[in-house]
């Protein structure tokens, strides 16, 4: 029988259809291969055995009875522990959330569960989604599969982790300026920012709201575009969900055409600062397309220079704001002064918030407040957004001569853990590339591009507001021309870990 953990989300789609294999045992293979390999990958916060299992159950019961399903019915996953999943405890990896278990589920959860996808539980985060590398966790760091002694990326690196190391077929992850794309590089996973909006964010624990999207990661472009359409579609509980149709984005990436697609490679998302694997395998990629038939030219973004600045403004601003409800008073953790006998609300919101944030988000949050106090809002966050609508129109102004831009996805394959954490600034320019389609709110595709010295880079597609489909097609095509060269996808050359007896 095939291996079901390193199979694709469409095959066992396959498979449970002609009824070869039942969802149970998908799902249990699943989590059996959690229990031999999360103990050193630490992927997971929490593991759903039983209520997984009953998914399982109820689908193969539906399956029997002849009821028409969903493609991917009965295909487990694993969702990031940032959106809320009504009964099973949700911290965003923060301490201050230890515990606290949702009354409801988010949109996307409730999706997948009307979909019939089994959850196999929920994924580590850096805290409240801040960081580049999975480290910042209250409950510890999650490690790359390819090398347990280099990060994941970040801040999504469990849903990476988990999809690389054959835990999970798919995974859900949330992308505020390359949470997902940027893991999906360093682990050798496609990931996918979807357009803003495009996605519910109803029941995710937001981090910077104008920036924060959910999408898909997954071992192919197909199995994400499969994943995309479950979640995809207008919510009316998320305001800025768009009332517009889903782009045919499976038949995209079953296309993998790029005959004369029009791809623009960003003169600014490259070179200096850039490691030297990573640019090689990007020429290489680049060379596949232009063999393939795309009509590849260079197209210049001047304005992505001052994207960092400016999305360490906003992201900042907006997490002081979002994050004020943490406030000891409603949920989550409540902690007094110790030596203080009746303590005001205002000395136990203290406490808790020393006690219940880490430091990075205690960064953040000191920024962010400072960026909106009186006297500098307009001189910091105001001027930040002035940057970001020079963003947006450097992206309207070379879409009109391109299909597509193409880029390194991040600048660097994963580092040593803890290499990064006393150095604030190098932590944040990993996501110098992935940043300014978060602050334009169009959509981004990660593929694996190769290995350099062993570990995973990747390929970044940007297209424009709800033309995602573009990027399925542009991403599949380059997996495809890849898959070419190394006689399979770049996952399957992952070293083995070592199970646990």
């Amino acid at each position: 029988m095939t291996d079901l953990t390193r199979a694709t989300a469409a095959h066992l789609s396959e498979l449970l259809a002609k009824g070869d294999v039942s969802s149970r045992e998908v799902t249990q293979a699943s989590l059996d291969r959690i229990a031999a390999v999360d103990g050193e990958i630490h992927a997971f916060l929490q593991v759903s055995a039983d209520s997984a299992l009953e998914s399982a159950d109820a689908v193969d019961a539906a399956r029997a009875a002849g009821e028409t399903l969903a493609p991917l019915a009965g295909v487990p996953i694993a969702v990031k522990d940032a959106l809320a999943t009504r009964g099973i405890p949700t911290t965003s990896g923060a301490k201050i959330l230890e515990g606290w278990v949702p009354p409801y589920d988010a949109t996307v959860v409730e999706r997948l569960k009307a979909a019939g996808m089994p959850i196999l539980g929920k994924t580590n985060l850096d805290e409240f989604a801040m960081g580049s590398s999975t480290e910042h966790s209250a409950y510890g760091p999650t490690r790359n599969p390819w090398d347990t002694n280099v990060i994941p990326g970040g801040s999504g690196g469990g849903s990476a982790a988990a999809v690389a190391a054959f835990e999970a077929p798919l995974a859900i992850g949330s992308d505020t300026g390359g949470s997902i794309r940027q893991p999906a590089a360093v682990t050798g996973t496609v990931g996918i920012k979807p357009t803003y909006g495009g996605v519910s964010r109803y029941g995710l624990i937001a981090l910077a709201s104008s920036l924060d999207q959910i999408g898909p990661v997954s071992r192919t472009v197909l199995d994400a575009a499969l994943l995309h359409e479950v979640i995809a579609g207008h919510d009316p509980r998320d305001s800025t969900s768009l009332n517009q149709p889903v782009p045919d984005i499976v038949a995209a990436a079953k296309r993998a055409d790029l005959n004369g697609v029009r791809i623009g490679i960003v003169k600014e998302l490259g070179g200096d600062g850039f490691d030297p694997g990573v640019r090689a395998r990007f020429d290489e990629a680049v060379a596949l397309v232009t063999a393939a038939g795309a009509d590849v030219v260079e197209v210049s973004c001047p304005s992505f220079v001052h994207a960092l600045a400016a999305y360490y403004l906003v992201l900042p601003s907006e997490a002081s704001s979002n994050l004020a409800k943490f406030d000891a008073m409603r949920f989550g953790l409540r902690q007094g002064p110790e030596d203080v006998s009746a303590p005001s609300a205002e000395e136990v919101m203290a406490s808790t918030r020393d006690a219940g944030f880490g430091d990075e988000v205690k960064r953040r949050l000191i920024l962010g407040t400072y960026a909106l106090s009186s006297g500098y809002y307009d001189a910091y966050y105001g001027s930040a957004q002035k940057v970001r609508t020079l963003i947006a129109q450097d992206f309207d102004r070379v879409f009109a001569d391109v299909d597509v831009l193409m880029s390194p996805t991040a600048p660097t394959p994963a580092w040593p853990l803890g290499a990064k954490l006393d150095d604030p600034m190098a932590m944040y320019l990993q996501d110098i590339a992935t940043i300014p389609a978060n602050l334009a709110g169009i959509p981004g595709i990660s593929v694996p591009a190769g290995l350099t010295d062993g570990l995973p880079v990747g390929v970044q597609f940007l297209a424009p507001a709800m033309a995602d489909d573009r990027l399925y097609n542009a991403g599949a095509a380059l997996e495809r021309l890849l898959a070419q060269q190394w006689g399979g996808y770049l996952i399957e050359q992952a070293p083995e870990l070592e199970v646990a007896r």
